[in-house]
């Protein structure tokens, strides 16, 4: 049967057809239900219609469907068939759903005779219509009506209904005759497509099939258009609030891009418009090819695989699949971990190659329904066909005769371009890309099916490597046609090493996408800066974007930053080795070659200096300085950071993040070009309280020579300016008022909350801060620490920010500063704020054994204290609380959060100002803050520490 002619077919599909029979006998008893059913109505003197007989009838159903479904997760953890234990938990729910109905019929509510208008057909639709079901899954039930309902239809199936709620399940019902499903099926999409997929569970088939015939004829027949549009606008309505696109690394199987439901929705508008029953059936019209058949076969198992055992593993119906269920359902699925892959990670990084499988079967779809005019081409509204007709005309492009526009789109002059020339496989993106066109689905489907071609032979090529260098480069939109690129299998094939990152995710919350969308967006954040998009969010990129000369070469490092991720070895090394082989073949020379492996191999130079280091410390310039070496490289350095924390997930770039990297750019730009002059530390500390006291002019002599003396010299050497004059008057107005003070300050564009606090010192203070901040919930980005002369300390503490509108993130700021007060004043205890604050833990799955490091080489005034490990609510509390029972002054703490792991900087001295030297005292240190990191609340009992509380007045908390 021709394409054309299944099209236009208006007779019902059989219902034989649509769903597969699969024997079950092995997993429930059928017969042996019915009999014990029958035992407890001849043994009950009402028949089976007594509450004690109800009641056995449940327990009996309870105690059935337990060993059912226990039997059909034994097979699946065997055979690990996800559409198979689907198939058989559906037909075990109808072989239980008939006998309820029958034991209603014959023995709650016996009627040996039922009139034409009490028949009725108990029909499964949605979901459970396509005969197939999840642990946790809806049963959607129709109970179809010649007419109205009878008094026996509504006894018959409230004890239906009721038994199933009670035996646990979730069911969706409705009650309708034949005239009332048309009606509303024409009304309502969702209601057309649960009808769509029927199957009859029990009852009156003759009933049934004239539900069948009239949907057919009377809703299905010449909506074919209006349907595709509807379920392909839901599908991106879905998409939208779920996150649109299909490399979220916590996925939800059914809903997500790339799920379940795509995979259902492609297969309701084959069902709709060719009218046919299988996916089979598809490929035998030539709609998919026999490959294309199998991949719609090997997605549909393995999600159902993968939703089956999210379902059993969770006791409920899960679809998200977390970070604390991958790792189980990993190991339930049998993959084993690899050399620089855990078994998680491998996975995931299958489950996302089928998400692009699935995405790659509806655009072949899209394509063979166009073909047929379905629906408009893309970019056409309405029914003009007039117009529809000229801008389909093929249009020549200038300088080929392999490739043409087709409505706004390049498409194949003939099915035989890319094995005449390869190069054309590559060729095609370029010309794409400098006419901005979109791609033909037919084009498309070719380049998958041609992708062998792409050998070493073309990749070694210098015309294809300079085609895809100037598409990499495109000055409009490289992002778009690298990723067509990437969805074709070209971008893998070309360059086999991204090929490894395909799909790879990385087991942990920092992360939010796949290697390889990661490294796209990525390019499509500099796109944008370079288009002058992003002038608010990134005006010093933005600026610095006209003056970079090394364009293409920061292009690529953009493209190769991550491309040896998954490998044992440190992947910025590994992705400088594999730059310095790849740039010649693209035509890159020696220098740029050189250029392209520093910035992938020191690519987290700079957001770490930023946000790890005291960068208000002179050392901490003079080394990254000698790193960077000239201002070309940190200019593109400076871009290359931006780009990469903004393609990392939502939430994850903020204004502070963005004044840290300006500030070490501005700090370091001098020292490059030869802006700084070498002075001694003595004129350095005179020139900067001469400023402070001129931008205090307006104060009295007496009071400005009485505040500069309150500071020691490191405190001018290290804080800005501008700071120095806010904290100047910030403590002004608090000498004449109690010792606690604390002021509120926000910073939208910075996307922070800063709190100052001015309070007598002692060594926990900066651990009650913290102890506050956790009882908010409220995660500290920086703290300053400045301890002065009269015994006053002045705590600067950065938080980063909750809300949006400023009136509310005072209000919480101000809520904080209630907090700290009680602490201070002993009000409130620390571990009470903690243990009662909604800060989430992160999950279980993730173990990072605690690392601390202590380095002296870092700073020359100060000891650097580095601790890495797993985050957790009032870590920095305890950590700082620790280093004050060590004898510690902490100057600065800078803490940075990747998702599950915190790495928390310490810049600190002993009690006298020194560094720390002795041997014994660092592994005291190093020992102590990895049990504080273990034993949350824990601390050193000993003399000193106890002497030390009670000189302070503290009260265990």
């Amino acid at each position: 049967m021709s394409q054309q002619a299944v099209a236009n077919r208006t007779d019902p599909i059989p219902n034989e057809d649509i769903v597969p029979q699969i024997d079950v006998s092995g997993f429930v008893d059928a017969d042996g239900l019915t009999e014990r059913l029958t035992a407890i109505a001849e043994a009950d003197s009402a028949g089976g219609a007594s509450d004690e007989a109800r009641g056995k009838v449940l327990a009996l159903l309870r105690d059935e469907i337990r060993e059912a479904r226990s039997r059909v997760e034994e097979a699946f953890r065997e055979d690990r068939a996800g559409l198979d234990c689907a198939r058989r938990l559906a037909t075990i729910q109808d072989v239980f759903i008939e006998r309820i109905h029958d034991f209603a019929l014959r023995h709650v509510f016996p009627s040996s005779n039922l009139s034409a208008g009490e028949r009725m057909a108990i029909v499964a639709v949605g979901g459970y219509g396509r005969g197939t079901l999840a642990p946790g899954s809806d049963i959607d039930l129709l109970f179809l009506l010649p007419y109205k309902q009878t008094a026996l239809g509504e006894q018959v199936v409230e004890y239906l209904l009721y038994l199933l709620w009670d035996l646990g399940f979730k069911v969706g019902h409705a009650s309708r005759t034949v005239d009332e499903c048309i009606r509303l099926a024409r009304a309502d999409m969702t209601i057309r497509t649960s009808i769509l997929e029927r199957w009859l569970v029990v009852g009156d088939r003759s009933l049934f099939q004239e539900l069948g015939t009239r949907f057919e004829r009377e809703v299905v027949e010449g909506t074919s258009e209006e349907f595709i549009a509807a379920k392909l606008a839901e599908r991106s309505a879905r998409h939208a609030k779920i996150g649109n696109t299909r490399y979220l690394v916590e996925p939800n199987v059914k809903e997500g891009k790339g799920g379940l439901r795509d995979l259902n929705t492609l297969f309701w508008i084959a069902k709709y418009h060719y009218r046919v029953t299988s996916p089979e059936a598809l490929a035998e019209l030539g709609v998919i090819s026999r490959r294309e058949l199998k991949l719609f076969q090997k997605a549909e198992d393995f999600l159902w695989a993968v939703r089956c055992h999210l379902h059993f593993a969770t006791g409920k119906a899960e679809e998200r699949l977390s970070f604390d269920l991958q790792p189980e359902i990993a190991e339930r699925l049998g993959y084993n971990a690899h050399p620089g892959l855990k078994d998680v990670e491998r996975f995931m990084k299958h489950y996302f190659l089928i998400a692009k499988d699935v995405g790659d079967l509806t655009r072949i779809l899209c394509a063979a329904l166009e073909e047929q005019h379905a629906k408009p081409a893309p970019g056409i509204a309405g029914i003009r066909n007039l117009v529809r007709n000229l801008r389909s005309r093929a249009k020549k492009i200038p300088g080929t005769v392999d490739f043409h526009i087709d409505n706004n789109r390049i498409n194949v002059s003939s099915p035989s371009v890319f094995k005449d020339d390869p190069v054309n496989l590559i060729r095609v993106f370029r010309l794409a890309a400098s006419n901005k066109l979109e791609y033909h689905p037919d084009t498309l489907k070719l380049i998958r099916r041609s992708l062998r071609l792409i050998n070493a032979e073309l990749r070694e090529n210098p015309e294809a490597n300079s085609l895809f260098l100037d598409v990499l480069t495109d000055r409009n939109h490289p992002e778009f046609h690298l990723r067509r690129m990437n969805e074709a299998g070209v971008l893998g094939r070309f360059i086999p090493e991204f090929g490894k990152i395909v799909a790879m995710m990385q087991f942990n919350m920092y992360h939010h996408y796949t290697v390889d969308e990661h490294l796209l967006r990525t390019i499509n954040v500099f796109s944008r800066i370079e288009r002058g998009e992003l002038v608010d969010a990134h005006p010093m990129s933005s600026d610095l974007v006209d003056s970079i000369k090394d364009r293409r070469a920061l292009y690529v490092a953009l493209l190769l930053h991550d491309i040896a991720k998954g490998r044992p070895e440190d992947h910025s090394i590994a992705g400088a080795r594999i730059a310095r082989r790849l740039c010649p073949r693209l035509g890159l020379n020696e220098r740029e070659t050189e250029l392209v492996a520093w910035l992938v191999e020191d690519h987290l130079l700079m957001s770490m200096t930023a946000q790890q280091r005291d960068i208000n410390d002179r050392k901490t310039i003079l080394d990254f300085a000698e790193r960077v070496r000239t201002l070309e490289r940190l200019n593109l350095l400076l871009i290359l950071t931006v780009c990469d924390i903004r393609a990392v997930g939502p939430g994850v770039w903020n204004g502070w993040k963005g004044q840290l990297l300006r500030t070490l750019y501005l700090e370091t730009e001098p020292t490059l070009t030869g802006g700084f002059t070498r002075s001694t530390r003595a004129e350095r500390l005179g020139a900067s309280r001469e400023r402070l006291a001129a931008r205090l002019a307006d104060w009295s002599e007496a009071e400005r020579s009485a505040y500069l003396d309150l500071h020691y010299p490191n405190y001018f050497l290290t804080t800005p300016l501008d700071e120095q004059v806010r904290h100047a008057v910030f403590i002004r107005a608090a000498e004449t008022k109690e010792p606690l003070q604390t002021q509120v300050r926000t910073d939208a564009f910075q996307g922070i909350t800063e709190i100052m606090v001015l309070a007598p010192d002692h060594p926990r203070l900066l651990s009650m801060l913290a102890g506050a901040c956790a009882g908010a919930g409220a995660n500290i980005a920086d703290a300053q620490v400045f301890t002065m002369s009269d015994g006053r300390a002045l705590d600067v503490l950065v938080l980063n920010r909750e809300f949006a509108e400023d009136a509310d993130e005072l209000r919480r700021g101000e809520r904080i500063s209630g907090y700290i007060r009680a602490l201070l004043q002993g009000k409130d205890s620390r571990k009470r704020l903690i243990s009662g604050q909604k800060a989430k833990r992160p999950p279980s799955a993730f173990s990072i054994h605690p690392s601390v490091r202590v380095d002296n080489d870092l700073s020359n005034q100060f000891t650097v204290i580095e601790v890495e490990g797993l985050d957790r609510p009032g870590l920095l509390s305890d950590l700082t609380r620790a280093m004050a029972d060590l004898n510690l002054d902490i100057r600065s703490a800078h803490i940075s959060t990747y998702g599950e792991k915190v790495v928390d900087v310490f810049y600190v001295t002993d009690l006298l100002g020194t560094k720390i030297t002795s041997q014994s005292r660092t592994e005291r240190i190093e020992t102590w803050l990895t049990h504080v990191f273990e034993n949350p609340g824990s601390e050193p009992m000993t003399a000193d520490v106890l002497s030390a509380e009670k000189a302070y007045g503290l009260t265990r908390q």
